[in-house]
């Protein structure tokens, strides 16, 4: 199985649709809520050069926005 990761915030209808797409899917998550942790505020800045939410990364590959054709290309 492959690790995802998913970088949201509580106010991010896109971060709450991925989790919910990862959720129906029984796809194993970790969501950091970057809004409250400033360390991985700061990983996802590090990673992407930017702030917006949501950052998903599937193994390693990064995916900025719930893109869901390309989430379901990386977890093929």
């Amino acid at each position: 199985m492959k690790k995802v990761t998913v970088y949201s915030t509580p106010t991010c209808h896109f971060c709450n649709l991925a989790k919910e797409y990862f959720k129906e899917n029984n796809i194993p998550f970790e969501s950091f809520d970057v809004s409250t942790d400033r360390e991985k505020q700061m990983e996802i800045l590090d990673k992407t050069g930017q702030m917006g939410v949501p950052v998903i990364i599937i193994d390693n590959e990064i995916v900025i926005g719930f893109d869901k054709t390309r989430i379901e290309e990386l977890l093929k």
